[in-house]
């Protein structure tokens, strides 16, 4: 179809589907293909209903927190809007934060709007995708004070320009009317930490020992980038006990000896390092069979590049830490590869382990723990039970004691598919949460692939007929193997929501699959060079480079099963799923409504209400949704002006609820990108 006649009909396809947004890896090559194989169904879908239709302020609750609180639980204890009322939700205003303006395309094109608002001192901060820190007016939207770090547009950052949010910190020690009294942090793109007084939004003089550059210092890589955009800061940090504690965002499969992913604390009033923690233990005795010490001294990456979580009454952080360097290959780095893959509890005051669970032994699928650890509580024999419930790429769920680490329902080692790449070093188990059980498939047997025809479905048998698929933790291998679910998830950046009420975990998650394939190191640029539109990796210093090919068919659609996108609610009472309902449909890809609920990829999250409604956006469709926590049904969705990839957030102001979410869509994702927010709530 020809591209006007596409724009003409409103063809702007939402489906950048499955371009592995796992915000540390690329990987979005191939989507040119699902968007002709959608815009080919879409077109005769479109004809074929076409044809037939024509026959003094008070917040009674706030957000205070990037995840709506510490543990990141992301719900708001707020009754006004209900699933009685919520058809009546209207827009309450929307502004533009100017982000656009005067931007080139180049930089349209890495542009990400993933912003979740909070609540402070009396103004609505955020940040836009290149750290722009704003206030606004809680009832009206309106601009109240903006900062402007003024980082490079010209670093081509490795994971989109992104800010997911800001973080406030009342300083006790300081007088109520003094500077800086209570302060807003940034991390940014370009590796710095930024602190600003909340009310008026000026540099914090005494954050940092530049006066060139007050309210700022330097939080960036341990060693020279290959390129500036190498390591950035994408989520917000967290502040206890007067330290401020910052993990970072790598780029993926680029080099064995990537930048180190360590954790690092920061006095909240100075600037002044405190400690640091690195996920790759370095020579650590406390893990034998870990770590090969000259191994672990190369490796670089495990870090945090997800939101974390903190535990003010323990003293402890919780960071979700990721896969070490490279992906796909982990022959230089045997061993289980502590604390990589893993939740880690350390001590707010000096860093050290309090305990740690890997939810991936010795990772090579790229499976890290992509979203923030939430703090909830649960009941077992008529007591309370303090848990961490972690969401995970692989589909799992793992809800963990928050004093030991030990899982709260049973995890069981299980054997998995060995036989990796020449020098691979496999671990023989992997760990499998025995409840709930996968929010998603595991596994395409051979002869299951999907197609929309014929002829499509027996493409897609044929590639899966040439490719290892033995289910999940298949390694990488130079026959092509499946990975499924894919990189991007499973659960993904936008975590989960919990009502502590009904003790329901809400959970948005895609269902796709990658074929990654590994060659010899040697090869890299002959097949870079003959197919530079694919995803090709040098993973610099391994025996093999890799390529990561979306499992897709000729027409360009997922050679797996829709739903590609689900949202699911766990029942945590008893570990079982209570729903599990399609999110999102293919309304953008035409221009008519089509009631063809598919489900489509979504990245971002969902929040829970007190009076038991999920709102999320998320979806490629453009539209804000309201779901009931206890059946899954859709009760509402509103029209956004652009993408929904953020996770809204909620407050009560002079006795109003409001729900506002970020609808500046994800240039990668192809979403329309914008840079508004958007508030909604009901009419007087």
């Amino acid at each position: 179809m020809p591209l006007a006649l596409q724009k003409a009909l409103g063809f702007n396809v939402a489906w950048p589907l499955l371009w592995r947004f796992s915000q540390r890896s690329g990987g979005i090559m191939g989507m040119a293909r699902i968007r002709k194989g959608l815009l080919a169904i879409a077109a005769g879908l479109f004809l074929t209903f076409f044809l037939v239709g024509h026959g003094a302020f008070a917040a009674e609750a706030g957000w205070t927190h990037y995840g709506g609180d510490a543990g990141g639980e992301r719900y708001v204890a707020a009754s006004e809007i209900t699933p009685a009322n919520v058809a009546g939700l209207t827009e309450a205003w929307r502004v533009s934060t100017g982000a656009l303006n005067g931007k080139s395309e180049a930089v349209r094109k890495r542009y990400a709007f993933e912003g979740t608002p909070i609540l402070a001192d009396g103004h609505l901060v955020l940040c836009t995708p290149f750290n722009e820190v704003m206030a606004l007016d809680p009832e009206s939207g309106a601009v109240r004070w903006r900062y402007d770090p003024k980082i490079s547009l010209d670093s081509k950052p490795a994971n989109q320009f992104i800010c997911r949010g800001v973080t406030y910190w009342k300083d006790a020690a300081a007088r109520a009317d003094a500077v800086c009294a209570a302060r807003i942090f940034m991390g940014t793109n370009d590796g710095r930490l930024i602190s600003l007084d909340a009310k008026t939004g000026a540099p914090c003089a005494d954050f940092g020992s530049d006066p060139k550059h007050p309210g700022q210092i330097d939080a960036g890589a341990d060693r020279p980038l290959i390129w500036p955009g190498e390591f950035q800061i994408t989520s917000p940090p967290v502040v206890s006990q007067d330290t401020l504690i910052v993990g970072s965002a790598i780029g993926d499969n680029a080099r064995v000896d990537a930048p180190k992913g360590a954790a690092r604390a920061f006095d909240a009033r100075t600037g002044k390092l405190k400690w640091s923690f690195d996920p790759v233990a370095r020579g650590a005795k406390e893990k034998p069979g870990s770590w090969v010490p000259q191994e672990a001294a190369h490796t670089g990456q495990a870090n945090v590049w997800a939101p974390m979580s903190v535990d003010e009454a323990r003293g402890l952080v919780f960071l979700p830490t990721t896969s070490p360097s490279p992906d796909f290959f982990g022959g230089l780095r045997k061993g289980d590869n502590a604390y990589a893959n893993s939740v880690v509890a350390l001590k707010v005051a000096t860093g050290d382990v309090a305990w740690s669970f890997q939810t991936v032994h010795h990772d090579v699928w790229d499976y890290d723990l992509p979203a923030q650890p939430t703090l909830a509580t649960l009941t077992r024999e008529s007591k309370p039970v303090d848990v961490v419930v972690q969401v995970t790429k692989t589909g799992f769920m793992f809800v963990l004691e928050r004093d030991t680490g030990k899982p709260f329902f049973e995890v069981e080692e299980r054997p998995v598919p060995q036989g990796g790449a020449p020098g691979e070093a496999l671990s023989p188990t992997q760990p499998f949460p025995v409840k709930p059980p996968a929010l998603v498939p595991q596994k395409l047997e051979k002869g299951g692939a999907w197609g929309v025809a014929f002829f499509d479905k027996r493409a897609c048998n044929a590639k899966l007929e040439k490719a290892r698929s033995e289910g999940i933790f298949t390694p990488p291998s130079l026959q092509g193997t499946v990975i499924y679910p894919f990189t991007g998830g499973g659960a993904n950046w936008g975590g989960m929501a919990f009502d502590p009420k009904r003790k329901i975990a809400v959970v948005n998650v895609n269902i796709a699959a990658h074929i990654v394939t590994l060659f010899p190191a040697s090869e890299y640029k002959g097949r870079k060079d003959v197919d530079g539109h694919a995803e090709i990796s040098p993973q610099m210093g391994a025996p093999f480079g890799m390529r990561r090919d979306l499992f897709v068919s000729p027409l360009g659609l997922p050679c797996t099963p829709p739903p590609w996108g689900k949202l699911v609610a766990v029942d945590l009472n008893d570990g079982t799923i209570k729903w599990s309902e399609p999110l999102g449909t293919i309304r953008d890809l035409a221009p008519v409504p089509l009631p063809l609920n598919w489900g489509v990829p979504n990245f971002g999250g969902p929040l829970v209400t007190e009076s038991g409604l999920i709102f999320i956006g998320a979806a490629m469709d453009n539209y804000l949704r309201a779901f009931n926590v206890e059946t899954g049904k859709e009760l509402w969705k509103g029209r956004l002006p652009a993408g929904g990839q953020a996770t809204p957030m909620s407050y009560v102001w002079k006795g109003k609820q409001y729900v506002v979410i970020a609808a500046g869509g994800h240039a990668r994702a192809g979403t329309k990108i914008g840079d508004e927010v958007v508030a909604y709530a009901l009419p007087e």
